[in-house]
């Protein structure tokens, strides 16, 4: 079964394939979506500081039942903060919120601030000052594993060439018919294992007649087949829900799209995202 699959970081921390991302769930209701998920078998659980829902989703995994050992825990840090002291009081924040003691993976939600997305600056001094406060963290064992989100090659090299320790993973975009091809195979190149945020998109995905013909194919529904193709492309998903009986279909993929289908799939252009445009990622900014 996929939720038993995991990767392995560049330090050898084990990563579980499939994760139950948490965006836009009410802190209030995510704690029982965090144990529902559980209990379905997830051991990978996703959450930000940006998403007002840390309180919630570490009362979910310390009241799920399984041991924290057992569990792999990530969030991120603000993408408005970019100096040490400021990443150093949000981390010890996170973990008070959380109420964990260590978290797995704390990402940069991205390199620049939300309101600056896109723009010619790309914070590289202020990423370099936030990861210095993660390696800390790292050294003192309350990260297990440090990464970066939406990060472009620039942005990368810039922690790779000035950094102690080189990102171990980048968070992006990344679905059928909007795949970034040349940054998942720069990353990969470097170390970094990839992991696709929206492996399902957004917006008219579900309607796409060409996607739906592939999948009905397979006799699955169509995120049951983008959520294979990411993983197939050797990435980890993050399909975010808080409804169960999508957490049991979205994991339910233990299928084989053939190569053929998987070229016909890499070529789609599918980035029409509805009501998500609003956010910088979504808009077509970067």
């Amino acid at each position: 079964m996929v939720l038993q699959e995991t990767q392995t970081l560049p330090n050898g921390v084990e990563i579980p394939k499939l994760a139950l991302g948490t965006w836009m769930i009410d802190d209030d209701k995510v704690a029982d979506a965090v144990k529902a998920a559980v209990e379905i078998g997830y051991r990978h659980i996703d959450t930000a500081q940006a998403y007002g829902n840390e309180r919630g989703v570490g009362e979910g995994i310390r009241g799920c039942g399984v041991d924290r050992k057992d569990l792999f825990v990530q969030t991120k840090l603000d993408a408005g903060i970019k100096d040490y002291e400021g990443a150093k009081a949000a981390i010890n924040g996170s973990l008070e919120t959380l109420g964990l003691d260590y978290v797995d993976l704390l990402i940069i939600h991205s390199p620049q601030p939300w309101d600056r997305f896109g723009d010619d600056d790309r914070f590289f001094e202020g990423n370099l000052a936030a990861w210095k406060a993660m390696e800390n963290a790292l050294h003192v064992g309350k990260v297990r594993a440090i990464g970066v989100s939406n990060f472009q090659k620039e942005d990368l090299d810039n922690l790779i060439d000035n950094a102690r320790v080189a990102p171990m993973i980048n968070q992006v975009l990344a679905h059928v018919g909007n795949t970034p091809f040349e940054l998942i195979d720069y990353a990969k190149s470097k170390g970094m294992l990839v992991e696709a945020y929206s492996p399902i998109g957004h917006g008219k995905i579900l309607q796409n007649v060409e996607i739906g013909e592939i999948a009905a194919k397979y006799g699955v529904s169509v995120p049951q087949l983008c959520i294979r193709y990411v993983l197939q492309l050797g990435l980890l998903a993050l399909p975010k829900t808080a409804n169960p009986a999508h957490m049991k279909s979205n994991a339910d993929v233990d299928f084989e799209i053939a190569e053929a289908d998987m070229d016909a799939l890499k070529v789609i252009d599918a980035r029409d995202y509805g009501d998500a445009s609003v956010f910088p990622v979504y808009s077509g900014a970067a």
